[in-house]
């Protein structure tokens, strides 16, 4: 018997049995005024009255009242660059330790971030909370033995005046408790490497030292990675290599466009559990396996607003009109799409975080992502989200029996006529006239503004198929590959243009 594992699961049991979770509304005006408190003597609390509002009688509603909405470029230019130049107490205390890059999937440059001690302790504290909630699940008390390969980006800071940049899985990883550095893998050498392809090719060939237990890290790139083991080993599945692999943590993006490729590497099934870690902090994690949807951290250092996700409140930027309203948790409703909107311990306030959520569960504030607000193709008024591009896609993938883990898409014109052209990612022979046939009918049903949309100014839908691999070269050219890298699901034209572009030349 694992002697060790069991004390763990021991352990996390019994403290899952003495902590009692507080409603999620309560804290939640819990943390909106340890927010207020903590920042209220710096240049952003001064300028909108911090002290003012925690004399309110709804505190909540006066917040939000007073302060308008910020997207990164407002917070940038107004307040964050104030932190960059070394100024001290501009949005939160003090100045933060580092700086979270992130080129997420629509800007042209990377953002700056700024993580806080406060928000690295928060981060940490939700990490346990999550190994806590494994107790949830059927895994055996050995799993608390094996090791936890991390696939992320380089923990090799870089120093940028008296601060250290670097992605957020990075920042995370350099900044992992002791006591865990004997089950993270591939470990702090392999971590520090920049370029994605020397690390991938340094963890296949020592892959056969480790008993990974679990992975952790997005879809595509781990997918990537598994797939450079069994090619380098030679072998059927992952599980030749790591025979006790049982947990997958994912992130960053929905997983059930990969499940099915994903799925292929394996030998049986493994726990897959969805998390919700941006540069902006660890906003939800799966905690129930009944459920794929994610519980928002609530009692943490996040303070959540949700603005109703209707066209008239989105600019054509993917900005929030300030005219807009913002429902707190309590008033929320099932199955809504909102715009998620974030004030936290690192000094962003009322922040457009650029994801749109549904609640499955308003009790438990329990959640799942539906899309980006930039990512909602509305140019001739389809009204269509990623959430129901993907559902459409799955049901395409059972219809067909293929595999399409990465798409993209754009409103072109051709001949005067509006088309969704499509690009699908699939190592499988696919009839495209059949397929694109069968999209628009399974979009049709599944949205009536779509189904309008269609009957007018949309003329069709094209698609064209080219192999997976075009995707992350896409990102190698334009980003970097791995890390917190994510294909852009929705096109502009000049975008589209490019992206067309770029495919010919792979096939040439």
């Amino acid at each position: 018997m694992a002697i060790l594992g069991s004390i763990i699961k021991t352990a996390i049991d019994l403290r899952g049995a003495i902590v009692s979770d507080k409603s999620p509304i309560e804290s939640q005006k819990e943390v909106l005024e340890h927010l207020l408190e903590k920042a209220k003597d710096t240049a952003f609390g001064k300028y909108y009255g911090f002290s003012k509002i925690l004399e309110a009688e709804d505190i909540q509603k006066t917040f939000s009242e007073k302060l308008p909405y910020f997207d990164y470029h407002q917070m940038e230019t107004e307040w964050w660059n104030k932190t960059q130049e070394g100024l001290e107490d501009i949005a939160w205390p003090g100045c933060p330790t580092y700086f979270a890059r992130s080129s997420g999937t629509t800007g042209k440059t990377s953002k700056k971030i700024p993580v806080t001690d406060d928000m690295i302790e928060a981060i940490r504290t939700t990490g346990i909370k999550q190994v806590g909630a494994l107790t949830n699940f059927d895994v055996p008390s050995d799993f608390y033995e094996k090791e936890i390969m991390m696939l992320g980006s380089s923990t090799d800071l870089q120093e940028q005046n008296q601060f250290l940049e670097g992605e957020i899985s990075g920042i995370s990883a350099s900044n992992i408790p002791f006591w865990f550095r004997g089950f993270y893998k591939p470990g702090q050498e392999i971590a520090l490497m920049e370029d994605w392809d020397e690390k991938v090719d340094t963890i296949a060939k020592r892959a056969l030292d480790w008993d990974i237990g679990a992975l952790s890290g997005i879809p595509s790139w781990m997918e990537l990675m598994l797939k450079k083991v069994i090619e380098h080993h030679n072998v059927k599945n992952i599980h030749e290599i790591w025979p006790n692999l049982q947990v997958y943590t994912t992130g960053g993006v929905a997983f059930q466009p990969y499940e099915k490729s994903f799925n292929q590497l394996l030998a049986h099934p493994i726990t897959v559990i969805d998390t919700y870690l941006a540069s902006e902090g660890f906003l939800a994690f799966q905690n129930r396996p009944e459920t794929t949807s994610m519980k928002l951290v609530t009692d943490n250092g996040i303070y959540f607003e949700f603005v109703p996700f209707l066209p008239e409140y989105i600019n054509e930027d993917g900005s929030l009109s300030q005219d807009a309203p913002a429902l707190t948790l309590a008033e929320v409703e099932l199955d809504t799409d909102y715009v998620l909107i974030i004030s936290t311990v690192s000094g962003a306030w009322r922040y457009l975080i650029g994801d749109t959520i549904a609640f499955t569960d308003v009790e438990r504030a329990e959640i799942k992502i539906t899309g980006r607000t930039k990512f909602f193709l509305n140019v001739v008024g389809s009204q269509l989200s990623v959430n129901k591009m993907e559902v459409a896609l799955q049901e395409m993938e059972e219809k067909f029996d293929i595999k399409v883990p990465e798409f993209t898409l754009a409103a072109v014109k051709v001949d005067g006529e509006f088309y969704h052209h499509w690009y699908l990612g699939s190592e499988t022979e696919i009839n495209s006239e059949e397929i694109a046939n069968a999209l628009d009918e399974s979009l049709k049903e599944a949205n009536n503004n779509y189904a309008v949309a269609r009957s007018k100014a949309l003329k069709g839908v094209k698609v064209t198929t080219i192999n997976p691999d075009i995707f992350h070269e896409w990102n190698a050219r334009n980003k970097k590959k791995g890390g917190q890298v994510k294909m852009e699901k929705v096109m502009d034209e000049e975008k589209f243009a490019e992206w067309e572009e770029f495919v010919e030349s792979q096939a040439n």
